[in-house]
């Protein structure tokens, strides 16, 4: 339905396509950025990153509503509650996940992050009492023996860097499980809640940077007027708010099944290309082949939300009335061409 309530047009192949490259773009963009700010230029604070992309998400969206173009509740004591505590969630991933980033290569990060969906999985069948079938199970379980593998011989490995990305592995479990169990977001939407998601972190934010020494690590890093740096930095800012839009235009263009798929092949290629993002791959033959055992793993996994995702086949009747009857919630009568 459109903003009139009329029904839309079912959008074209080229706008489905357009959707799902423009996520998969935006995705692998705003990881590269991130890197290179972080890792190449060696920008001393992740906290700082996160304020710009949480400042840029409040000015876009706030514009965005006051246009029109969006829409979700204005700020009170109600909305307030209902958003907490997932902003603190919200924050806490964003910051270890920038941090995991700079610490580690994009492709063991990558196959790192993964470890979410066990987490995820593991919070779904204890506090949601939700049941998984076995090869979804196995999918999972290859892709996290290839990622311990790769581990294994990390010749890069930073242990602080891991445990960023644990970190960050638990608080996007605990997002996803904690919205499905507590929180009723319909009147919120998914503008409302990034929005107020990203406002009620600021305050958190702030005395993380003071507290942390960010003010002074960023007035004394070198590289703060180089025009390259700032290209970066400001792509990293921007591109927050453009991936948030990108994921919900693919899932409405498309449906949510794409966009998961989507994202699973664009981390297939971020797995690879992030070899050569940021300088800090080291190469060996055990850490190859646990990320290729980790890629299949996702691309099975992919191929297992396919399937459940695919319709099953409704039952047909024979009537006088018509060659053929689709018996499903709403009977519908189908005209053959002979």
């Amino acid at each position: 339905m459109n903003r009139d309530g009329k029904d839309a047009a079912e959008p074209t192949r080229g706008a489905k396509l357009f959707a799902a490259g423009f996520y998969a773009v935006s995705s692998i963009l705003i990881m590269a950025a991130n890197k290179v700010t972080l890792t190449t230029f060696r920008f001393p604070s992740s906290s700082t990153v996160a304020l710009a992309q949480m400042v840029v998400t409040i000015v876009v969206l706030r514009v965005a509503k006051a246009a029109g173009a969006v829409q979700f509740p204005d700020l009170s004591v109600a909305v307030m509650r209902k958003v907490f505590p997932l902003p603190l969630i919200y924050l806490g991933n964003m910051v270890t996940g920038l941090s995991g980033t700079k610490a580690l290569s994009l492709p063991m990060f990558t196959v790192l992050r993964r470890f979410s969906i066990l987490f995820t999985l593991l919070a779904e069948t204890f506090l949601l009492s939700s049941k998984h079938p076995m090869a979804v199970k196995l999918s999972v379980f290859t892709m996290l023996m290839g990622a311990l593998i790769a581990a294994a011989d990390d010749l890069a490995f930073d242990a602080t860097g891991y445990a960023w990305v644990f970190a960050s592995d638990l608080f996007t479990a605990m997002n996803g499980v904690y919205i499905k169990k507590k929180l009723d977001t319909k009147d919120l939407g998914r503008s409302g809640l990034m929005f107020y998601n990203c406002l009620c972190s600021l305050p958190v934010v702030f005395v993380v940077i003071y507290l942390d020494g960010s003010v002074e690590k960023v007035k004394n890093y070198e590289m703060l007027s180089d025009p390259t740096f700032q290209a970066f930095f400001i792509t990293s800012s921007v591109m927050g708010c453009v991936l948030t839009y990108a994921v919900f235009l693919c899932t409405q263009v498309n449906s949510a099944l794409t966009t998961a798929v989507v994202g699973c092949l664009k981390n297939v290629l971020i797995s690879y290309g992030g070899m050569f993002i940021g300088g800090d791959y080291i190469f060996s033959l055990t850490n190859f082949a646990g990320l290729n055992v980790s890629v299949m793993g996702s691309v099975y996994y992919s191929y297992l939300q396919i399937v459940k995702e695919k319709p099953a086949a409704l039952p047909v009747t024979r009537t006088a009335t018509s060659p053929v009857r689709v018996q499903s919630d709403r009977t519908a009568q189908v005209k053959i061409e002979r």
